[in-house]
């Protein structure tokens, strides 16, 4: 009897290490569309973003990360989030084609929030980036502040657009 506790708690052990695994990303096609608005996410400049649901087959994709860290602070939730990824910016060719397979975790970038550059929705953007000296180069030129995910303020996300300002789209 002890003998098949023991494999019954190495069984359970493995099953619990299998489900804590999260997804790898999954590279943008050309059909992809915006979670929030249903759009085609090619059609849109700038930084993606990706959120895995436990359960669902396909991730939740964004045209702006901007509304994916909203989708993340926002307390309604179909299930529980088993990954996060951002477009790298630090290996993205240019702002109107940020890649489609250069994700990072969304956890280990570094986020410039509060530049002057508008994101693919043409509200302020959040830009991720792998690299902190990437991050610095980009808020010498478009202004901003560096930091993790965790510590974006929800002013810079829930807040209402102000379509008014005039942001940049960089090169």
């Amino acid at each position: 009897m002890k003998h098949l506790t023991l494999i019954a708690l190495i069984a359970l052990s493995a099953c619990k290490e299998e489900a804590a695994e999260a997804p790898d990303p999954v590279d943008l096609t050309p059909d992809a569309l915006s979670f929030f608005c249903q759009m085609n996410i090619a059609e849109h400049v700038g930084p993606k973003g990706q959120i895995h649901l436990e359960g669902y087959p396909a991730p939740l994709f964004f045209a702006q990360v901007r509304d994916m860290v909203a989708y993340l602070k926002s307390p309604e939730r179909d299930a529980e989030i088993t990954a996060v990824y951002v477009s790298d910016m630090s290996a993205a060719p240019n702002w109107r084609q940020p890649g489609i397979s250069n994700w990072i975790a969304a956890d280990s970038a570094t986020f410039v929030v509060g530049s002057n550059v508008a994101g693919g929705m043409g509200a302020r953007e959040v830009v991720p980036f792998s690299s902190p000296a990437d991050a610095t180069a980009f808020i010498d030129q478009y202004g901003g502040s560096a930091l993790p995910l965790s510590d974006i303020p929800d002013t810079e996300v829930l807040g209402p657009v102000d379509l008014n300002l005039q942001l940049e789209t960089p090169a």
